[in-house]
């Protein structure tokens, strides 16, 4: 380190400045002498302690003045002679060598930042600020109580707290005789302060308020007694027997209650506490270990001498004499001195000579009773005292020789309950996994050897027992039917195809919507066809074991190879039949390739046919439905409206029908509905006849069930206000109205304002057969009737009085004219060009425009066409409105009624 470089660098903690007046130069802390002139640092090291050597310029051995560039920091003092700053370590001026007077030590300056329970040393030369943590004095390393410059009084207030709070057990009496050899040393000391009595205005020698108190010291023990003497005596309670107490009230009692809490005894105090308690016991220790030690040296044979020598000069802290004595051997011993000899190896850390000492003992006192080994169990015990266990020694019968060959020692070591605890749950952890492993393992190889397989398991392979079903059964699907049919004379007179080269289709795909009858035709063609009918779900062959769904296949077919000629169906082909992709696992593709070895593999299936059907055959693997495997693909798609009557009249056969119900009507108003929605149909139909108290099926219950399939089921208990009410039936009417004056619109069928599902309304119309095309005016018309609602409220009602009924009206209109710009070609403008929905996105600003002006043209020339027909027949349309208000439900014929008022 160098000088600093300029006087402009602060003092920091540790600089100095030269003592010698002519230079005065500021130098780092690491310096001893000055850089500029030579002179040393007064006999102080670079942190301000004194070091021994009192060279250098000056003869009062202290730190220089401060410059007045310096910081003021706490303890510093300001000389009231001629006004110079001064460090903290200094006791007398440097300018005038003025002594540093008594109260700096609690001026302002020094206590300004000082918090309840820290000190300022009262050590020679120092007055350093400490935190309440500290003992010793951080800069002179001066005990906190045994200081010189500590007032009489509050030694005395120490012990007192020191009592109070510790509950020492060393009477106060000896506490006292403490102060009494310390006030000595301070008595016998020649360079003493001055203190600051009670009243803190004279300044009297520190042996003159020593003697003061020594004259005071028996009614200050007696008084100190009395203190002790109240178990949990508080603070406060203290403080008020010093203030009564003349002889007591030198004692600084505000520093108590400033240090400690009466209710709670902080680790600051306890620290303390323990310091002076140590002080205390050595310096008593220390007077009567002579006398003792004589005692004992008095009476060697007197073990009860011994141990209270030996206790008392391990409370001194000195160990050492404890194991010099007892190892002589030339005493008497006893359990006390053997405990005090045990302390003491164990404070000089020779704990590994504690256990060949205690065997020593045992031997000592075998061999003082007649016996030379060891026999007794303490000493198993005391090797596992520290481990926290139990030792139980037994040995059969109570004998002197314990521990022989013929009597031996049987010791049970009993653990900790806890630990035996988890000891056992993790023996039951690993047995349970083991056991797992082992029976997964066993069923395993159990399953896949078909040891495991029970009877019912057997029966999955055997030809279906049910009802047998004729092509007479199955309606709506005739193409479908035909084909199959010709399947079923393949297998009642296989010569008729073979004695021309042809051969027995290996398989047959049926395809179609869910419902249409597939599993039906199945079923048709092996009870036409006479031969076994085996059916497997496609979700029946994997379960969570490897391998299960190839060997089910394997089993599956060498079943029907058995029976043949036999059919095997498997509904739901895509479970397992789906496209293979590389990242598959190895085991999901088992299953599928176990099915394409048998249906055309080395291993060849006469007689067997193998028809499968799925609702996805987009989804089937390619290799599966190759020709060979699969050589028919038979769709079978949803009945017409020819079909639908076939299979309405079907499900009529086992259901008492009123002679009011048309067949015609119900199948024209379902299109798009399955064989299985019309069987559903006809249910709904019956059980609502039931709940009716009717004998047979009208026309009425046919109705309601369609129409609970189609909307929902009605909400009568929904609570709907008259304005709203009135709002649906002239929007229902304008529907029905346009429908009827419009031409190319479909036929009008009925109008309900019957709340049904989301809907509040519905007028319905109906074909005269299934269309699958339909004409640019037919189109026109159905523009027509969608806005026929939302025109007849705009009129009736006024423009901002429309409802958001007509939501849907709208969003049916806008997708009609958008496929007829987009995808049908009907508009002059775009073109005959399509125009798919993920294509819009890529067309011109410009061609977006035209198409967009275009929906919007057909839909307003239909809101126009509608307004014309409903302005033009407005009295109609009342007394509609008010027919549909009063009845909720109106057919074709009351509705042509209803607007003729009649």
């Amino acid at each position: 380190m160098y000088t600093h470089p300029s006087s402009n660098v602060p003092f920091r903690p540790g600089d100095w400045m030269c003592p010698n007046p002519s230079c005065l130069f500021q130098n780092f802390a690491s310096r001893t002498h000055c850089m500029k002139c030579g002179t040393a640092n007064m006999g102080y090291d670079a942190y301000g302690n004194p070091t021994g050597d009192q060279g250098g310029y000056g003869t009062t051995g202290h730190m220089p003045t401060a410059p007045a560039a310096a910081p003021f920091r706490p303890g510093d003092w300001y000389c009231p002679s001629c006004n110079s700053h001064n460090f903290a370590s200094r006791f007398q001026c440097l300018r005038c060598n003025l002594s540093k007077p008594p109260q700096v030590a609690s001026s302002a300056a020094n206590t300004a930042n000082m918090k309840p329970g820290d000190w300022l040393c009262r050590g020679e030369m120092c007055g350093y600020h400490n935190f309440a943590k500290r003992t010793h004095c951080a800069k002179c390393e001066t005990n906190l109580f045994n200081s010189a410059g500590v007032r009489i009084g509050q030694i005395f207030t120490r012990a007192v707290t020191v009592s109070m709070q510790s509950q020492c057990t060393i009477p106060l009496s000896q506490q006292f005789t403490a102060v009494l050899a310390e006030t000595s040393l301070l008595l016998q000391s020649s360079k003493l302060p001055s203190v600051v009595t009670r009243n803190k205005k004279q300044p009297v020698p520190l042996v003159s308020a020593t003697r003061a108190v020594i004259k005071e010291l028996p009614e200050c023990i007696r008084q100190a007694e009395r203190l002790y003497s109240l178990p949990f005596i508080s603070l406060n309670d203290a403080k008020d027997l010093l203030k009564r107490s003349p002889s007591l009230q030198h004692c600084n009692v505000e520093d108590i209650i400033s240090r400690v809490s009466a209710s709670n005894f902080n680790r600051t105090l306890d620290r303390r506490a323990y310091v002076t308690s140590n002080s205390a016991y050595r310096i008593s220790s220390y007077r009567r270990l002579p006398q003792l030690e004589a005692e004992a040296n008095a009476h060697p044979n007197d073990a009860a001498r011994q141990a209270e020598f030996y206790k008392e000069s391990l409370r001194a802290n000195n160990p050492h004499a404890v194991i010099s004595r007892f190892e002589r051997g030339k005493y008497a011993e006893d359990e006390e001195c053997f405990q005090a000899y045990v302390t003491a190896l164990a404070r000089t850390d020779q704990a590994d000579k504690i256990l060949p000492k205690f065997i020593q003992k045992l031997e000592r006192a075998n061999a003082a009773g007649g016996n030379k080994t060891i026999s007794t169990p303490d000493l198993v015990q005391s090797i596992v005292n520290g481990q926290g266990k139990k030792i139980t020694v037994s040995n059969g019968v109570t004998s002197t020789t314990s521990g022989a060959k013929d009597n031996p020692i049987y010791v049970v070591v009993e653990e900790a309950r806890g630990y035996m605890f988890w000891r056992a749950l993790r023996w039951m952890g690993i047995t349970f996994t083991y056991a797992f492993c082992i029976l997964t393992f066993l069923s395993l190889a159990l399953e896949n050897s078909g040891l495991l397989k029970t009877g019912a398991s057997q029966s999955e392979y055997e030809p279906s027992s049910q009802q047998v079903v004729k092509f007479s059964d199955v309606h709506g699907v005739d193409e479908a039917k035909e084909e199959l049919e010709e399947l079923v004379e393949f297998l009642k007179d296989p010569s008729k195809f073979t004695h021309l080269g042809g051969r027995l289709p290996k398989g047959v795909l049926l395809t179609g919507p869910p419902g249409t009858g597939k599993t039906l035709l199945a079923r048709a063609v092996a009870g036409e066809a006479g031969v076994p009918f085996f059916f497997m779900s496609g979700s029946e062959f994997d379960e969570m074991y490897v391998g299960v769904g190839a060997r089910r296949v394997r089993e599956l077919f060498a079943a029907a190879k058995r029976k043949a000629p036999s059919i095997v169906f498997i509904d739901e082909l895509d479970a397992i039949g789906s496209k293979r992709n590389p990242k598959d696992q190895i085991y999901m593709k088992q299953t599928l390739n176990q099915l394409l070895v048998d249906l055309d593999g080395f291993s060849q299936t006469e007689g067997v046919i193998f028809i499968a059907a799925t609702n996805f055959p987009e989804l089937l693997d390619k290799a599966l439905v190759r020709p060979g495997r699969f050589d028919r693909h038979v769709a079978v798609p949803l009945p017409d409206v020819r079909g639908r009557m076939q299979i309405i009249r079907h499900h009529l056969k086992n259901v008492q029908v009123g002679s009011d119900v048309d067949i015609s009507i119900i199948a024209r108003g379902t299109p798009g509905f399955s064989g299985a929605d019309l069987a559903n149909l006809v249910n709904h139909a019956a059980i609502q006849a039931s709940r009716d108290g009717c004998r047979e099926v009208s026309m009425k219950h046919m109705e309601f069930a369609k129409d609970k399939i189609l909307m929902g089921a009605e909400r009568k208990s929904a609570y709907i206000t008259p304005e709203s009410k009135k709002v649906t039936a002239y929007h229902e009417g304008g529907h029905a109205l346009v429908a009827l004056y419009t031409p190319g619109a479909m036929p009008l069928h009925k109008a309900t304002i019957m709340p049904r599902g989301a809907s509040l309304g519905m007028t319905v119309q109906l074909p005269e057969m299934d269309k699958d095309s339909f004409t640019k005016k037919e189109y026109l018309a159905q523009l027509d009737v969608c806005m026929g609602g939302r025109v007849a409220e705009e009129i009736i009602c006024g423009k901002d009085n429309v409802t958001s009924g007509a939501h849907n009206d709208i969003v049916q209109a806008t997708k009609i004219a958008k496929q007829m710009v987009t995808q049908f070609g009907m508009s002059d403008k775009v073109g005959p060009v399509a125009h798919q929905d993920e294509d819009i996105y890529q067309l011109s600003a410009q061609t977006k425009l035209v198409i967009e002006s275009e929906i919007r043209s057909l839909v307003e020339s239909a809101q126009q066409r509608a307004a014309n027909i409903i302005k033009t027949h407005k009295d109609e349309l009342h007394r509609l409105a008010d027919a549909l208000i009063i009845h909720e439900t109106l057919t074709q014929e009351e509705i042509e009624l209803a607007i003729k008022g009649k």
